[in-house]
C-alpha cells in the first residue's frame, strides 16, 4: 500500500463505519474490495492489519451500530472474509474476537439483517474467501457454519444460492485436498469431517422426496464434476451412481435437463476416460430416456469429446438426426427416399408429437439446426455425418416454411402448417446449409438448391432477416457451383443459375426497404470477392443492370446502405477498371469517375459509414496495387490524407493512417529495394535513394498528418500514428546511428525539431499544433524530417500512448479520493471527476 493511500484510507473507513453518511455506490464498494484482495494476494503476513488499524476498527464501528445499512454490513463481512484469508491475518482478527461475531452464531445470520439478500451474500462471498487455510475451515464447522450454508442452497435469492452451491464445492475440494493424508481411493472412504458432512448431505438430498432439494445437489455435483478433475471425484460418483440412474425411470422427477449437464460435466472429465463400462451406459441410457429438446445439449456435447466411445458417439449423433429424419419421411407419402437414419435412438412418437406441436415443432429445429451447424463446423469430427440426406431434409424444411411443399402425408401437413412462415427455423436451416456448402458430395442436388434460394429471393413474403441468411447460404453455394462447372452442361446450367441470381439482385437493389438494399449490396461484395477471377460470372454480372444499380444507391438516403454501396462499387471497380485481364464490357464507367465519386464522399457525407467505407477501399486499392504508376499514387495519398486529417470521425482518421502505412511499405519496397516493409534500407541504397524515399513521402504531405495524429485526442489514432514513424525510423535508421537531441540544436531545423518534441510530450493536450511559422517545423523539408525521425524519442512516446487512459484515473489513490468526496467528507475541489 502506498504512503497516500495509507493516510487516506482511515477517513474512507471512518465515512464508512458512519451511519448519517449517505450510501455508497456499490460499484465503490465492489472496487474497494478488489484492491484489498489485490494486497492480500501477494502478502500473506499480518502486517496489512497491523499498520492499518483503521480496518478492525471499521469492523467493529460496524458491528456496534444498531441498524447498519445492509450494503455496508454485507461489505464488512466480505472485507473481514478477504482479510481473515491468511493464516497470521485471520488469528489477529480472532485475538479480537471479530470474527465470531461476524460469522458465527453471534453474527448477523440470527438477527433481521439476515432478510436483506445482500447481507447473506455479503456473508457467503466473507466466507468463501476466508476459507483458504484449515483454521478458517475448522472456525466455519465448529460454528455451525455448514447448516447455515446448506439452508442457503434453498435461497429465493438466485445469487445467494448459487453462491452457496459455489461454496460448497470450494469446501468439499479444499477438505479433502488439506484434510486427507493420502488419496481417497475405492477401498478407503473416510472422508474428512466437513467433506463427508457435505456428501451426506448431498446423498440425502439426493434421495429426498424434495425436488428443489434434488434440483439443488444437481447443480452441486455439476459444479463439482465441472471444476475439480481430482481422482477422488471418482469415488463420490461411485457413491451416487445408481441414485443418478434411478430418476431416469422415477415418473415424478423433472430434472431430466440437470441429468445431461451433470452427465456432460463427468464425461468431459479425464478421471473417468478410462472409466469402466457403466458410466457410458448410464450416458446411453440417459439419451434414450430424456427427450429430443433434453438429450440434445448432451449429444452435441458428447460428439465433441474425443474420448467418447464410439458407439455412444453414433448413437449422440442419431438424437440430433432424429428430427431431421422425421421431417424428410413426412414429406412425402409413399416415401420417395430412405431417410437420414435405420434406426432410431428414442420412440419416433416422441419425436413427431413434438413436431406436431405449433409451440414446440420451432423450438426442437432450432435447437436441432443450431447443434447440426456447430457440429458441421468443426475441422475434425469423429462421426460420418450424412451430409446428401441432410441436405434433402434441409431443402424440405425450408419449403415447408414457404408453403411450396405440399406433402401428401398427415404428418408432413401438420409439420408444414406449424413452419409456415416461421423465420427462427427458416434463419437456422439457412445457416446449416451455408456450412455444408463446404462438404463434398453434395452436389448432386445443386440445380434443386438454387431453386430453393430463388424462391427466398424472389419471395415477397421474406423478410429482411431470412433474405440476409438467404443471400449469405446463396453467396456460399455460388462458389460451389463455380468450382463444378467444368463440363459443358454443367456450364451452361451455372450460367443460368447466374442470370437469375442476378435478375433477382436488380429488383431487391431497388426494394423500397433499406435492409434489403443493404443485404443486397452485400451479397454483390461477397460474390465479388469470391468469384471476381470466374469469366463466366464477370460476363453475368457486367452484362447486367446490377453495377448501375450499385453505383446510384451512392446516393441512397440511408447511410448504411451509402456505406454498403461504396464497398461494392469499389470491389467492383477492382475487377473492372483494374484487373488487366477484365476488359469493362458494356460499362460506360470508368475509372476516374468511380474516384471522384469517393472521394466526394469521404469529403461531404454528413455520417460515419460511408466514409469509413470509402478509406477502407481506398486503401485496398493501395494495397492490391490499383492506384497507377507512383507518381499517381503519391498525388491520390496526398489528396486523401488532406480530407482525412479534418474528419471528425476517429475511425475515419485511424483508416487514414492504415492507408499510410500501406503507401510507407510500398514505396520502400518499391524505391528502397526491400523485400520487406519497414526493412532497414540495404546497404546497397545510396544515400539518393534515402533521398528520394523522403521526397516521396514529403510531398505526400504525409509527415505533417503523422505527427499531428500523434496528439489526437483518440488514444488508437496515436498509437498507429506512433507505429508508423517507428517503422519509418527503422527504415532510415540503424539503432545505432540515431541522432543525438543535443547535437542537432545548433543545425537549422534543431530549434523547431526541439519544440517539436516538446509539444507531442504534451499528448492530446497539445491543441492546434502548428505546423509553420516561428517554431520552425517544415514537415515538407525531407532534411527536417530525417532530423526529427531520428532524434525525436519515439519509443518513450509509444509507451506513454500505450498506457492504459485508467492508469491514474482509476488508482486506487482515486478511488479512495472519490469515496471521500462522495461522503462529502472533503472539498468540493479535491474531487476526481474523471
Amino acid at each position: 500500500m502506498t504512503r497516500e493511500c495509507a493516510a487516506l484510507l482511515p477517513g474512507v473507513c471512518a465515512a464508512l463505519a458512519d451511519s448519517r453518511q449517505p450510501g455508497l455506490d456499490d460499484t465503490c464498494l465492489e472496487k474497494l474490495l478488489d484492491w484489498f484482495r489485490s494486497l492480500t494476494w501477494f502478502d500473506p503476513t499480518v502486517a496489512l492489519v497491523q499498520d492499518n488499524p483503521c480496518l478492525t476498527e471499521l469492523i467493529t464501528s460496524v458491528l456496534a451500530l444498531p441498524e447498519p445499512s445492509p450494503s455496508i454490513l454485507s461489505f464488512t463481512l466480505q472485507l473481514a472474509g478477504i482479510l481473515a484469508s491468511s493464516e497470521n491475518r485471520f488469528q489477529r482478527l480472532q485475538e479480537e474476537k471479530l470474527l465470531g461475531r461476524l460469522f458465527g452464531r453471534a453474527g448477523p445470520r440470527g438477527g433481521a439483517a439476515w432478510e436483506d439478500a445482500s447481507v447473506r451474500s455479503g456473508w457467503v462471498k466473507g466466507v468463501h474467501s476466508m476459507v483458504l487455510h484449515l483454521p478458517a475451515l475448522r472456525f466455519l464447522c465448529s460454528g455451525g457454519g455448514m447448516d447455515v450454508i446448506f439452508t442457503l442452497q434453498g435461497d429465493p435469492s438466485l445469487f445467494v444460492a448459487s453462491a452457496a452451491s459455489q461454496l460448497l464445492v470450494h469446501l468439499l475440494t479444499f477438505s479433502v485436498e488439506s484434510e486427507t493424508s493420502k488419496p481417497v481411493s475405492t477401498k478407503d472412504c473416510d472422508w474428512p469431517a466437513c467433506a463427508q458432512a457435505i456428501i451426506k448431505h448431498v446423498e440425502e438430498s439426493l434421495q429426498s422426496s424434495s425436488a428443489s432439494r434434488i434440483e439443488q445437489s444437481l447443480k452441486l455435483l455439476t459444479s463439482l464434476f465441472g471444476s475439480c478433475y481430482a481422482a477422488w471425484t471418482e469415488v463420490l460418483w461411485l457413491n451416487i451412481a445408481k441414485q443418478i440412474e434411478s430418476f431416469l425411470v422415477e415418473e415424478t422427477f423433472q430434472a431430466q435437463h440437470m441429468l445431461a449437464n451433470l452427465l456432460l460435466n463427468v464425461a468431459r472429465s479425464p478421471v473417468f476416460s478410462d472409466t469402466e463400462g457403466s458410466f457410458w451406459a448410464l450416458v446411453t441410457s440417459v439419451l434414450e430416456h430424456l427427450t429430443p429438446v433434453q438429450a440434445g445439449p448432451l449429444a452435441v456435447g458428447l460428439l465433441k469429446l474425443c474420448k467418447c466411445p464410439q458407439d455412444v458417439r453414433i448413437q449422440a449423433l442419431t438424437v440430433l438426426l432424429q428430427p431431421m429424419d422425421c421431417i424428410l419421411r413426412a414429406a412425402s407419402q409413399p416415401l420417395e427416399y430412405a431417410g437420414l437414419l435405420d434406426e432410431s435412438v428414442s420412440d419416433p412418437v416422441a419425436v413427431e408429437s413434438l413436431l406436431s406441436s405449433k409451440t414446440s415443432c420451432a423450438a426442437l429445429l432450432c435447437q436441432t439446426l443450431a447443434h447440426l451447424e456447430k457440429l458441421l463446423s468443426l475441422k475434425h469430427l469423429r462421426v460420418d455425418i450424412p451430409c446428401v440426406s441432410l441436405l434433402r431434409s434441409l431443402m424440405t424444411i425450408l419449403q415447408f416454411c414457404n408453403g411450396f411443399l405440399s406433402p401428401a402425408s398427415p404428418l408432413g401437413s401438420t409439420i408444414s402448417r406449424n413452419l409456415i412462415n416461421c423465420f427462427r427455423v427458416q434463419k437456422s436451416a439457412l445457416d446449416v446449409l451455408a456450412v455444408l456448402s463446404e462438404k463434398t458430395g453434395c452436389d448432386t442436388h445443386i440445380r434443386s438448391l438454387f431453386d430453393v434460394f430463388l424462391a427466398y429471393l424472389e419471395s415477397p413474403n421474406t423478410s429482411p432477416t431470412v433474405l440476409k441468411k438467404a443471400f449469405q447460404a446463396t453467396s456460399k453455394w455460388l462458389v460451389c457451383l463455380q468450382e463444378l462447372s467444368c463440363s459443358n452442361s454443367q456450364c451452361q446450367e451455372s450460367e443460368k443459375i447466374l442470370e437469375d441470381v442476378f435478375l433477382v439482385l436488380q429488383k431487391r437493389l431497388c426494394s423500397p426497404c433499406w435492409e434489403v438494399r443493404d443485404s443486397s449490396l452485400e451479397f454483390l461484395t461477397a460474390m465479388i470477392k469470391c468469384l471476381r477471377d470466374q469469366d463466366g460470372f464477370r460476363q453475368s454480372l457486367l452484362s447486367s443492370e446490377v453495377p448501375r444499380l450499385a453505383e446510384n444507391l451512392l446516393e441512397d438516403p440511408e447511410s448504411y446502405v451509402r456505406a454498403s454501396a461504396v464497398t461494392a462499387v469499389g470491389h467492383l471497380a477492382f475487377m473492372t477498371y483494374f484487373a488487366p485481364e477484365s476488359p469493362v464490357i458494356g460499362n460506360q464507367y470508368n475509372k476516374e469517375n468511380t474516384i471522384a465519386k469517393l472521394q466526394e464522399i469521404l469529403s461531404t457525407d454528413s455520417e460515419g459509414f460511408p466514409r469509413r467505407a470509402v478509406i477502407s477501399i481506398f486503401t485496398k486499392w493501395l494495397r492490391e496495387g490499383c492506384t497507377g504508376q507512383l507518381e499517381d499514387t503519391e498525388q491520390f495519398v496526398s489528396r486523401v490524407i488532406q480530407t482525412v486529417e479534418h474528419d471528425l470521425d476517429w475511425e475515419v482518421r485511424l483508416g487514414g493512417l492504415e492507408l499510410v502505412e500501406v503507401f510507407c511499405s510500398k514505396t520502400i519496397c518499391q524505391l528502397g529495394l526491400s523485400e520487406c516493409p519497414y526493412a532497414p534500407v540495404s546497404s546497397a541504397a545510396t544515400s539518393s535513394t534515402q533521398q528520394n524515399l523522403l521526397q516521396v513521402f514529403c510531398r505526400a504531405k504525409l509527415f505533417g498528418f503523422v505527427f499531428r495524429s500523434l496528439c489526437d485526442c483518440d488514444k488508437p489514432v496515436g498509437q498507429r500514428a506512433c507505429d508508423i514513424l517507428i517503422g519509418l525510423r527503422g527504415s532510415f535508421y540503424p539503432i545505432s546511428t540515431l541522432e543525438n537531441p543535443q547535437e542537432i540544436e545548433d543545425s537549422p531545423a534543431g530549434h523547431g525539431i526541439a519544440w517539436l518534441q516538446r509539444t507531442l510530450r504534451q499528448g492530446s493536450l497539445a491543441q492546434n499544433f502548428p505546423t509553420d511559422g516561428a517554431n520552425g517545423v517544415d514537415f515538407q523539408d525531407p532534411e527536417s524530417m530525417m532530423l526529427a525521425l531520428g532524434a525525436i524519442d519515439l519509443l518513450e512516446l509509444h509507451d506513454e500512448l500505450n498506457k492504459s487512459s485508467d492508469h491514474v484515473e482509476e488508482s486506487p489513490q482515486s478511488l479512495l479520493q472519490d469515496i471521500l468526496a462522495t461522503m462529502g467528507t472533503v472539498e468540493e475541489n479535491e474531487v476526481d471527476c474523471y
